[in-house]
């Protein structure tokens, strides 16, 4: 299981958490929200990219996180995803 975070234009609001695989959702000042969870494998990264598509919010970004030992906890991108935009 990989930890993902999707950067979408616009806020999201909380209800839109469940129906995209209880990601957590955060909004940021810029006017952007980022949606950070564990994705267990191809096809539940295709359904969320699927799920952003149909509520009609535009990608900015798509981080693959290395998971942290201590719950609740994320370290930085993954090696060789680190500093690489996916889509933009």
């Amino acid at each position: 299981m990989m930890t993902y975070q999707f950067r979408v234009e616009g806020h999201l609001d909380d209800h839109w958490s469940a129906w995209l695989g209880d990601l957590t959702i955060a909004r940021h000042h810029d006017g952007t929200s980022t949606l950070t969870g564990p994705v267990a494998d191809q096809a539940q990264l295709h359904g969320v990219l699927a799920g952003l598509r149909d509520i009609g919010a535009t990608l900015l970004s798509l981080n693959a996180l290395e998971a942290s030992p201590l719950p609740g906890h994320i370290l930085a991108p993954s090696p060789g995803l680190q500093g690489r935009r996916l889509i933009r």
